[in-house]
């Protein structure tokens, strides 16, 4: 029997090797890695109870090596060959999001790993889009855009014959891995030589920015990549002093004593030079507006109760104030948001008592030294004996992806289509079904809760 390395390893092989590729690409990104881990570094030495609780929870590597990048793809057999990419690197596709509903001619998914013990070894994740060419208004327009993307290949040979044999074989040996991550990477590299003439890049950019993006060149080159900071705001903050200039507001919830799901920050895309070829054969100069970077804080995973409660309130302060993409009214929007979330409980227990948010369990000094000890969860976490951790939000949300998206491609990037959610479609093209995110946090609370039941009363928790 072959001596398989694990996907964990080949996922953490390929967001190094990912990462290493990106900051040569784009130096600012380096720039900001150094940014976010000073700021991490003094928000861990300030707030100790948290440092201590992230090893505790075992979760206190993982800031590091924390990142997700985002690609988009063309065509149904794109998505469905990179579905079958991450799968060799322990990575599923989680979660449906439509993007058309703010504008953005595309619908996604995250790869990601989702067992607790994967995602504490390396929690990559990909956002992962899929152009809409049925929201291009133009017939001529559109068939043009789909035969560019019909010639082109994004993956490699040798990529697709390691993809099949880690499917026939169950797996990929050390010097199997390292081929794939090395073949693999060259489908997110960037290329400054366009695949369409310069006249229907206008075209195509004319319709949607992000149309041109995904159909000009050769392949979905990675347009951004994100650490995970402990302060977004500090972050935000300090830009500036480092020579970036950030978007005027961050994406998600206001700031709280007790984050939830996902802070999203960025600065605006590069300009970068592109080639496109004339019909004589030779190359014409122009630019294109793609990649940028990017920065996250993570907070709780809410439930569907604690979800359905967060909208609401997004809602009403977007119905107060709508965030300009010029930043123009960022104070307003703050200020709406603010005032919005004080509904929402800033304080874990009372999060954790409401259900709405998703949590933990583990057993305190007193409970591990106790042996044993009577009562229901409640009781023992009363008692001492239990203890609760946030669950990290590992996924994403469609409002601030489009805001994202929007502020990165331009001021007039956010266009009218017709919200038009089509999940049956996108897992045609998937070629599987989206796991459903809720399910996932729900199942590793429940394993923890009958982990600590079990270990102090010997008696299984209920169902």
């Amino acid at each position: 029997m072959k001596d398989f390395v694990t996907s964990d390893w080949i996922r953490s092989a390929f967001s190094r090797a990912m990462s290493t590729m990106y900051k040569t690409e784009v130096p600012a990104y380096g720039t900001l890695m150094t940014l976010v881990a000073d700021v991490n570094a003094e928000t861990l030495a300030a707030q100790p109870d948290l440092a201590a609780q992230l090893t505790e929870t075992d979760t206190l590597e993982r800031i590091s090596e924390e990142r997700h990048g985002a690609i988009r793809l063309g065509t149904p057999e794109e998505l469905a060959t990179m579905r079958r990419l991450f799968a060799v690197m322990g990575m599923m596709p989680v979660g449906y999001y439509d993007l058309s509903t703010a504008g953005v001619p595309v619908h996604s998914t995250a790869f990601r790993p989702v067992g607790e013990a994967a995602l504490k070894r390396n929690p990559f994740r990909v956002f992962t889009s899929l152009l809409r060419l049925d929201l291009i208004a133009d017939p001529a327009l559109r068939a043009e855009a789909e035969a560019v993307l019909s010639r082109r290949n994004i993956f490699t040979s040798g990529a697709l014959a390691l993809i099949d044999k880690a499917e026939r074989e169950g797996g990929l040996t050390q010097e199997e891995a390292e081929r794939f991550v090395a073949q693999a990477l060259e489908t997110f590299r960037w290329h400054d030589k366009a695949i369409v003439s310069a006249s229907l890049y206008k075209r195509l950019h004319d319709a949607h920015r992000l149309i041109a993006d995904v159909v000009s060149f050769k392949g979905p080159h990675i347009n951004h990549l994100t650490p995970r900071t402990l302060d977004i705001d500090r972050v935000q903050a300090l830009m500036p002093e480092r020579g970036i200039a950030p978007k005027a507001v961050v994406e998600g919830p206001p700031t709280r004593a007790c984050p939830i799901l996902l802070r999203q920050t960025s600065f605006k895309a590069l300009d970068e030079p592109v080639s496109f070829k004339a019909e004589d054969g030779s190359w014409v100069p122009g630019s294109h507006t793609a990649r940028f970077g990017e920065i996250e804080q993570r907070g709780l995973a809410l439930t569907p109760k604690g979800r359905a409660l967060y909208d609401q309130l997004l809602d009403r302060s977007r119905a107060i104030v709508r965030p300009a993409a010029d930043g123009s009214n960022a104070s307003e929007y703050e200020a709406a948001l603010r005032q919005a979330f004080q509904d929402f409980p800033d304080d874990w227990e009372a999060i954790r008592k409401a259900g709405l948010g998703y949590f933990t369990y583990r057993l305190t000094a007193k409970g591990r030294a106790s042996g044993q000890a009577a009562g229901d969860l409640e009781s023992l976490i009363a008692s001492g004996h239990i203890v609760a951790d946030p669950i990290v939000y590992e996924d994403f949300l469609p409002v601030s992806a489009a805001g994202i998206f929007q502020s990165n491609l331009g001021d007039d990037a956010a266009q009218d289509f017709v919200a038009s959610p089509n999940q049956v479609m996108f897992e045609r093209d998937l070629g599987a079904s989206v796991l459903n995110e809720f399910d996932h946090y729900a199942a590793i609370e429940q394993a923890s809760i009958e982990a600590c039941i079990a270990s102090l009363t010997g008696v299984r928790a209920a169902e």
